[in-house]
This record gives structure tokens, C-alpha cells and sequence, in this order.
């Protein structure tokens, strides 16, 4: 499932070639991906100049002045920028299509599962149902340990679920969860409101590297995702735990363990991680 980083390079991909420039055609081949998508969004878009792509959790939020675009790429989904003449394929369900010189440039989704999304929302996109329940953000100052400690106050629940809770800090999934504890030297199954302030000290710019450092790698390309220009990211080859059960811990050489919570693969190092 596309997490932060990948969604992050995805509008990073996407954001220089189409920002300033004017839709020419919306072409809808899927009616509903996890929703049914916007009626008469041709004529809502046509002509009109996208002023610029941000991001709020793994939602992408394309702003054309009189409303967003507002893009979430489910389970399997992915934003490709190609010519607007290229023939679609099987699970190509839609192509905002941009006027450029020497031609026209399209954004086209694809998402084999269909749980992707694709809404338009006129007013401020942050106060929709979708948006206004999403946790922090990672990567701003406002995520330190002073706050993720108040945070987690009082909580008995182990802390790699509660970092992927994304109605308290959005983008942690299972990847990156994974990885952020190993190198915060954090065992999985400690419940949140046990941890000290120093280990926060320690955890919180370790979210922060493991999120960058995929970022920088062009995300974790897993099954189906790719970026923006067709390309894969390539953090898998980075990770120190994610995926590695039973083979030896990078740093010590322990065998990395694995386990289930929450419905969900956790790896981690028994020996690295306390």
C-alpha cells in the first residue's frame, strides 16, 4: 500500500511538470473506484490552471483556484505522467490531460484494486470528513517527543500499532513503522505510555530519517507501485528488518524475529530493540 514516502515522491514527480499549466480533457474509463467519481468533471475542469499539488497524509490535493482535486491512491494505485496519446491498459481508469508546448501531457491513474479515490471538493479540502480526522504529520517541528509523549499518555497499547493509527500521526505504516523502531532501538510490543521521554527523544527523529531516507530512495516499490514517471523507488533494499524474518540483524547479526499485531507482519531484532 503507497505510504507517505511514496505518495510524497509521487507529488514531487508530478508537481513540476503539470503546476501552472491548463486541462484540456478529462477522460473517465472507471465510473467508482472505492467511490463514484465526480459528475461533470470535465466541465468543472476544463481550461482551468492548476496553481499547485500538496499533500495531507496520503491524500494528494491538486488546487485549481476554484476548487481541489483530491487523489488517494488506495491499495494499489499510482499517478503516472504520460502522453496524453499513449494507448490505456487494463487498469488505466482515468487521465487528467494538461495542454503543453510540442503537445498534451496526461496524469493517469491506475489502480488495479480499484480502492483508489478521486473527489472533487469546492470548499477548504482540510474540513472534509476524509481529511479533518488525519492525525500530525511526521516531518513538520510540531512532531517532537514533548508532544508525541502527551500524546501517547496513559496508553496500554503496544507502540507499533499506535504509530500507524493515522487519527494520531499520519504515513507510519507498516514499513516504515517497522523500521523507525529498529533504528530507535524500540521493541515493538512496549506499550506507548511506558516510553520515557528520552526513548521519544529517540524515536521521533528516527521516524523522521526512515521517512526521508525513503523519500530520498524513491519510496518502496511493492507489487504495484511505481513512480511517477514509470520508474520504481527502491528503499526495500535499505530496510533492516521489514521482510528479513529469520535472516541476521544487520547491526548484531541476531536473527530478526517476526510476529503478528493488529492483523499485520511486525519484524523486528531481539536484541538491537529493548
Amino acid at each position: 500500500m503507497p505510504e507517505l514516502p511514496e505518495v510524497e515522491v509521487t507529488r514531487r514527480g508530478i508537481a513540476p511538470t503539470l503546476t501552472g499549466r491548463r486541462v484540456c480533457d478529462v477522460i473517465v474509463r472507471t465510473p467508482a473506484l472505492r467511490y463514484p467519481l465526480p459528475a461533470k468533471l470535465d466541465r468543472i475542469l476544463d481550461g482551468h490552471r492548476l496553481a499547485g499539488v500538496t499533500r495531507r497524509g496520503k491524500y494528494l490535493l491538486l488546487d485549481f483556484g476554484h476548487g481541489h482535486l483530491v487523489i488517494h491512491l488506495g491499495m494499489s494505485g499510482s499517478l503516472r505522467l504520460v502522453p496524453a496519446g499513449l494507448a490505456a491498459e487494463k487498469h488505466d481508469h482515468f487521465d487528467l490531460v494538461f495542454a503543453a508546448k510540442g503537445g498534451q501531457v496526461a496524469l493517469r491513474l491506475r489502480d488495479p484494486r480499484r480502492f483508489g479515490a478521486i473527489l472533487w471538493l469546492a470548499g477548504d479540502p482540510l474540513l472534509h470528513p476524509l481529511l479533518a480526522v488525519l492525525g500530525i504529520e511526521p516531518l513538520t517541528e510540531e512532531f517532537n517527543s514533548a508532544w508525541l509523549k502527551k500524546e501517547l499518555g496513559g496508553l496500554s497499547a503496544a507502540i507499533k500499532p499506535t504509530l500507524m493509527d493515522s487519527h494520531r500521526v499520519v504515513g507510519i505504516g507498516n514499513i516504515y513503522a517497522s523500521e523507525s523502531l529498529f533504528r530507535a532501538g524500540i521493541d515493538p510490543r512496549t506499550a506507548a505510555g511506558r516510553l520515557s521521554l528520552k526513548r521519544l527523544e529517540r524515536l521521533v527523529p528516527a521516524i523522521k530519517a526512515t521517512l526521508a531516507a525513503a523519500i530520498e530512495a524513491g519510496g518502496s516499490s511493492l507489487r504495484d507501485f511505481i513512480r511517477s514517471d514509470g520508474s520504481s523507488g527502491y528503499f526495500q533494499q535499505q530496510y533492516f528488518v521489514y521482510g528479513r524474518g529469520g535472516e541476521p540483524c544487520r547491526v548484531c547479526g541476531t536473527p530478526i524475529r517476526e510476529l503478528r499485531q493488529g492483523q499485520r507482519a511486525t519484524f523486528f531484532c531481539p536484541r538491537c530493540q529493548r
